[in-house]
């Protein structure tokens, strides 16, 4: 820990009863989550700003967090969504072209309660071994309250995380006169979607999480995309009834993530709690259908599993390379294809963004078949 770092002290009491000491980073109080980690040696900034974060407490496995400081443009949205941060030294002198300032400032002003100067790398083997639990990060005296700590701990969990995060207002972005035009899915999207959709031509047309299939008709989209988004994908009845409508569309879909997990409940299947998930730039993704490996970017708690799927309407088209777990679907009753990865993550892998060149090209089939969406 940098001698400049000190702090107040703060604690992490785990549901397990383990208690960590270490000292305050950004906003003072208390706060509970789900304790989860991530592997990425970068990103730190998208990972602050990810809503699939929302009632987490992040653990960064990488030790020193906030080197390269914080900017306006990382952001993947314009608030934090996570419950607590913890890490093992933040930086206090950033050094990067692009940098505005350094994180610790960055969480005070976003009111992330954070601790640094614990063991992490003890904290992730536990996860690992234990799967993921809730936790309180304080800069109160823990010890004074603990059992009644731990019964709120135990207590808590994540729910309507989905309307907790998702816009209620329909925004429009990118050239009115693109020739493509795509209906984003908002569950909690991350800007790096809507980026790559806009520069492969595509005016994006962002919509609450339960916008029915009548709804879009109305805006007689190009494509439909299914965003990213934070906790149980069983969770959100709502949405999984308008898939099931939306897919009768006849309109290419393409998923990401949560927008993965929903497809495949929409056709009948089903979801698991993983032990501790996959989080971080670092995940080995086994491609099927092109017999080759990618390194790809990751931030799920659940996933599809395999078995369920019927492969009648659906095939399996990527698995985990290290667990085997559902990472891919291409779906035969309706033009959709879902992924578990994340193909628009910045800063991490970036083989995988054919992904979009491929959802693109079937949305240029379409409108070659069914005329220019902005001509119907």
């Amino acid at each position: 820990m940098s001698l400049f770092n000190q702090g107040e002290k703060a604690y992490l009491l785990l549901a397990n009863g383990k208690v960590f000491e270490g000292r305050s980073c950004g906003a003072k109080g208390t706060v509970i989550g789900e304790v989860v980690f991530t592997t990425g040696l970068t990103a730190y900034q998208e990972t602050l700003t990810d809503p699939s974060y929302y009632g987490q407490i992040v653990t960064q496995t990488f030790p020193l967090i906030g080197n390269y400081g914080v900017n306006e443009a990382d952001a993947e949205s314009n608030d934090t969504y996570l419950s607590g941060y913890i890490i093992r030294e933040w930086c206090n002198t950033p050094s990067n072209f692009r940098c505005e300032g350094n994180i610790n400032d960055f969480l005070i002003r976003h009111n992330v309660i954070g601790i640094h100067n614990i063991d992490t790398r003890c904290l992730t083997r536990m996860i690992r071994e234990t799967g993921v639990m809730n936790g309180m990060i304080t800069t109160e005296d823990v010890y004074a309250n603990k059992d009644a700590y731990l019964e709120q701990i135990r207590a808590f969990s994540i729910r309507d995380a989905v309307n907790a995060v998702t816009d209620t207002q329909v925004r429009v972005y990118g050239d009115e006169d693109a020739p493509l035009r795509v209906v984003l899915f908002d569950f909690g999207y991350k800007r790096n979607i809507r980026r790559m959709l806009i520069e492969r031509g595509c005016q994006v047309y962002v919509v609450p999480a339960t916008t029915t299939a009548e709804q879009i008709r109305e805006i007689d989209p190009d494509g439909i995309m299914l965003s990213n988004g934070p906790g149980n994908p069983e969770e959100n009845v709502e949405v999984i009834e308008n898939l099931k409508e939306i897919c009768k569309l006849g309109i290419p879909i393409f998923g990401i993530c949560l927008g993965h997990q929903l497809m495949a409940l929409a056709h009948g299947a089903r979801t698991e709690k993983l032990k501790y998930g996959h989080r971080g730039g670092n995940q080995p993704v086994i491609d099927l259908e092109h017999d080759r490996t990618y390194v790809t970017s990751q931030n799920h708690g659940y996933a599809v599993v395999a078995d369920s799927l019927d492969p009648k309407v659906a095939a399996l088209t990527h698995i985990n390379a290290n667990d085997k777990t559902c990472e891919g679907v291409r779906y035969r009753d309706c033009d959709a294809h879902t992924v578990q990865f994340h193909p628009e993550a910045h800063g991490g892998p970036l083989d995988t963004a054919y992904a979009f060149d491929e959802f693109v090209a079937k949305m240029m089939n379409y409108k070659e078949e069914h005329g220019n969406a902005a001509e119907k």
